[in-house]
């Protein structure tokens, strides 16, 4: 996925942020196999997902937020 603003595609905050906010299933699924290739992913996941947490309305940061907390208790 080709993010706004960023002239790079690596997973910094701003990536993923843009990766949930955006995202189709084919750049989750990428999201998906570098959390699995790099746990260090999930803190950053986590992290970005934290600050949309209090929004009802925010369901793809509530999904990646559980995603990242069942992945990190099954490690």
């Amino acid at each position: 996925m080709l993010h706004r603003h960023l002239n790079h595609q690596r997973f910094t905050l701003a990536a993923i942020d843009d990766v949930i906010s955006r995202g189709r299933w084919g750049d989750w699924a990428e999201l998906r196999r570098a959390v699995l290739t790099d746990r260090s992913l999930l803190d950053k996941v986590e992290r970005v997902c934290r600050a949309h947490v209090s929004d009802p309305f925010a369901q793809r940061h509530h999904f990646w937020m559980n995603y990242a907390e069942e992945h990190r208790t099954a490690a």
